[in-house]
C-alpha cells in the first residue's frame, strides 16, 4: 500500500468518524430531548388521570353517601331492622336509587352481610357479601376498584362503601360506577397520544379486555406480553411495541398497575406514545449525515490525491534511487531542488550513497586481501602435510646413491612408490578447491524434496547400524502434502549428502538424526538434526567459512559447498546450537528461484579477484 492510498484513507477514516461522531451526537441528543418530551407528556398523562380518578371516585363516594342519608333508605334500614321483617319487599329499591343517582351498581347489604337488594345483580338476593361486614369504619374509606359481576359477565367498577347504623345493627350501601372507554373519553390526551385500559378481571390474556376510548384496540395481542409481565410483578413498566416492519409505526407504551382494595391487580393503565416522529428525524439525521459525508469524500479525494502527489513524488523519486544503490548503482544522485525536509532528505541521501560508495571500494579491498591471506593458509596447511614426505623420500635416495645396488633399488622402489601416493594426495587437494572454486550452475527442474532426502538418506543406511560401532537412528518427519519446486536435484542432493554426513560426525557415540520438511510462507522448510555434543555460538559464526573446520581431518568446504548450493537455489540457511543440546541446520528454498542467482557475500566463499579457478 503506497503512501497515497494511506493518505487518503486516512482522510477517509478521520472524514467518517467525524461525520459518524457528530451524526451520533445529534441523533443521541435528539433521542433524548424526544423521550424527555415524551416522558413529561406521559407524566401530564398520568397525572390527569389520577386527577379524573379521584374527581370520579369522590363522585362515587358522595353519591353513595346521598343514597345512604336518604329518608327512603333510613325507612329500608329502620323497617329492616325490626324482628321478623321480610327483606323480600325490598328486592328493587337498589335499582331505583342507582338510576337517581347516575349509578352503574347499586347494593344493599343487611348487618349480617345478606345481600338485600341490588340493581346489577337481582338473582343474587340473599346471597352473603362476607368483605363488606370484616371492614370496621367504611365512612371514612375512599372510592377502590372492585371486581364487578353482572349477568352480562365481569367490569372494573369504582367502588365506594358507606354504612347506616340502626341501633345495634348497620346496614351496608353499596355504589359504584364502571371504569370503561367512557372514562378514558373524558381524558384529554396530547396529540398523538393515547390511553388504553386493560380490565384484569380473568386469568392469562383476553384480548377484547383491552380497550381505548373509541372500543376494542386492533392488534390487541401485541401488548400480551407487556400485560403477562404486569400480572407476573406489577410494576410501572415501559415498552416499545412495533406495529409493523416499518419502525416510524412503533410506539412506546408506559403501563401502571391500577390495584384494587387488597392490592390486587384489577386493571393496567397504558399510555402510548408514536415514534414517528422521532424515527423520521432520525432518519432525516441520517441522511444529512451520509450526504454530508459523501461529499467531504469527495472533496477529500481530490484534494488527497493533489497534496498526495506533491507529496510522494520526491519520496517515489527517493525509493527508485534506493532500489538503485541496493542494485549497485553506488554513483546514484537525488535533484536537491524541493525545499524544505524533502530537500534535507535528498541532501542526506546523496551524502549516505557517497559514504557507501567509499566504504564499499575500502571494504572490498579489505576482503579481497584477507581473502587472499586466507586462501595462502589453507593451501600452505593442505600443500605442507605431502610435502614433507616428498622433502624426506627424496632426502633418502640422496642417501641412498652410495649404497650397492642391490639396496639402492630397494630403497629407490619404496621412495618412487611415496612420491607418486604423495603426489596423488596433492592431485587431490588441488581438485578439492579447484571443484569449490567452479562451482556450477543449477539446471532446475521440478523435484520433490521428500525424495531428496529419502534418496539421502538411502546413502548412509549402512552405517547408521555399522558393526562395531554405535547406532544412528534415522527420524525423518516428512510433510507428505510438500509442494515441488523448481532446483537441481544433483546440487540439492550434494548439499543433504554433506549435511548428513556432517550430522553423523557430530555423533560419534551414536544417536538420532531427524529430517523435517514442512510448507512454510510459500516456499519449503528444511531440517537436519542431530543429537550430539552441540556448537558453540562462535563455532556457529564460522560454520559457513570456507576452509574453516572444526574437525580433525577435513577441509572445511563441506558446509560451504551447501551455503553455496542453497544461496544459489535463491535460499537461506542458518544453523541453531547450544552445547550439549545437537545441532539443528534450517534450510528455506522457494518453490521458483530468481532467473539469476546472487552468490552469498560470504568471506571467502569466492576465490580473490585474479585467482585462476
Amino acid at each position: 500500500m503506497n503512501f497515497r492510498i494511506k493518505l487518503f484513507l486516512v482522510f477517509l477514516l478521520t472524514v467518517l468518524a467525524s461525520v459518524t461522531l457528530v451524526a451520533w451526537g445529534v441523533t443521541r441528543y435528539t433521542r433524548k430531548a424526544f423521550e424527555e418530551l415524551d416522558t413529561q407528556r406521559t407524566e401530564a398523562l398520568v397525572a390527569q388521570f389520577h386527577k379524573e380518578f379521584a374527581q370520579r371516585a369522590e363522585d362515587v363516594a358522595h353519591r353513595v353517601e346521598n343514597i345512604t342519608n336518604a329518608e327512603v333508605t333510613i325507612k329500608t334500614a329502620l323497617e329492616l331492622a325490626q324482628p321478623n321483617a321480610d327483606p323480600s319487599a325490598y328486592v328493587h329499591d337498589a335499582n331505583g336509587a342507582a338510576q337517581e343517582q347516575n349509578l352503574d351498581y347499586l347494593e344493599f347489604v343487611n348487618s349480617d352481610g345478606t345481600l338485600i337488594s341490588s340493581a346489577q345483580y337481582p338473582a343474587r338476593v340473599g346471597y352473603k357479601n362476607d368483605w363488606v361486614t370484616a371492614a370496621k369504619d367504611w365512612r371514612s374509606s375512599p372510592a377502590f376498584l372492585k371486581r364487578e359481576e353482572s349477568p352480562d359477565g365481569v367490569a372494573l367498577s369504582l367502588t365506594a362503601v358507606r354504612t347506616l347504623p340502626v341501633g345495634e345493627k348497620i346496614f351496608y350501601v353499596i355504589g359504584g360506577r364502571r371504569l370503561d372507554q367512557n372514562f378514558l373519553a373524558s381524558l384529554v390526551l396530547p396529540s398523538g397520544m393515547r390511553a388504553l385500559l386493560y380490565r384484569n378481571l380473568e386469568q392469562g390474556f383476553v384480548p377484547s379486555a383491552l380497550t381505548d376510548a373509541s372500543g376494542e384496540v386492533a392488534q390487541s395481542e401485541q401488548l400480551a406480553p407487556l400485560i403477562q409481565q404486569m400480572q407476573k410483578q406489577p410494576r410501572p413498566m415501559v415498552e416499545t411495541v412495533n406495529w409493523s416492519a416499518d419502525a416510524a409505526a412503533a410506539e412506546t407504551f408506559h403501563a401502571m398497575p391500577l390495584l384494587g382494595r387488597n392490592n390486587e391487580l384489577l386493571g393496567v393503565l397504558l399510555v402510548g406514545s408514536p415514534r414517528r416522529e422521532l424515527v423520521l428525524l432520525l432518519r432525516r439525521i441520517q441522511s444529512i449525515a451520509a450526504g454530508v459525508g459523501a461529499g467531504a469524500l469527495l472533496i477529500g479525494l481530490l484534494l488527497t490525491w493533489w497534496v498526495s502527489a506533491r507529496i510522494t513524488r520526491p519520496v517515489v523519486e527517493l525509493a527508485e534511487g534506493a532500489r538503485a544503490v541496493a542494485a549497485g548503482h553506488w554513483d546514484t544522485r537525488m535533484e536537491t531542488g524541493a525545499g524544505g525536509e524533502i530537500g534535507q532528505l535528498a541532501a542526506a541521501f546523496n551524502d549516505m550513497t557517497g559514504t557507501l560508495a567509499a566504504q564499499r571500494e575500502r571494504l572490498v579491498q579489505a576482503e579481497r586481501v584477507a581473502a587472499w591471506r586466507e586462501l595462502a593458509r589453507r593451501l600452505a596447511h593442505e600443500l605442507r602435510n605431502p610435502l614433507f614426505p616428498l622433502q624426506i623420500t627424496l632426502e633418502n635416495l640422496q642417501r641412498a646413491r652410495t649404497l650397492p645396488p642391490e639396496q639402492f633399488h630397494e630403497i629407490f622402489q619404496e621412495s618412487t612408490a611415496t612420491l607418486k601416493a604423495e603426489l596423488s594426495n596433492l592431485n587431490v587437494i588441488v581438485g578439492r578447491f579447484s571443484d569449490f572454486s567452479k562451482m556450477p550452475a543449477p539446471q532446475l527442474r521440478r523435484v520433490n524434496v521428500n525424495d531428496a532426502v529419502r534418496n539421502a538418506v538411502r546413502l548412509f543406511e549402512a552405517q547408521f547400524s555399522a558393526v562395531g560401532k554405535p547406532a544412528i537412528t534415522p527420524d525423518l518427519r516428512l510433510d507428505e502434502a510438500l509442494p515441488e519446486i523448481d532446483a537441481d536435484p544433483d546440487l540439492l542432493h550434494r548439499a543433504l549428502q554433506n549435511l548428513v554426513l556432517n550430522a553423523l560426525d557430530a555423533m560419534p557415540a551414536g544417536g538420532t538424526l531427524t529430517l523435517r520438511t514442512s510448507a512454510r510462507d510459500g516456499g519449503v522448510l528444511l531440517e537436519v538434526s542431530d543429537s550430539g555434543q552441540g556448537l558453540t555460538p562462535e563455532e556457529c559464526s564460522r560454520l559457513f567459512t570456507p576452509y574453516y573446520t572444526s574437525k580433525q581431518h577435513g577441509t572445511g568446504l563441506g558446509l560451504a559447498i551447501v551455503q553455496s548450493v542453497v544461496s544459489d537455489h535463491g535460499g537461506t540457511i542458518s544453523v541453531a546450537s547450544d552445547p550439549g543440546s545437537g545441532t539443528t541446520f534450517r534450510i528455506e528454498l522457494p518453490l521458483r528461484p530468481p532467473k539469476t542467482p546472487a552468490a552469498a557475500l560470504t568471506g571467502g566463499s569466492a576465490p580473490p579477484s585474479g585467482l585462476p579457478a
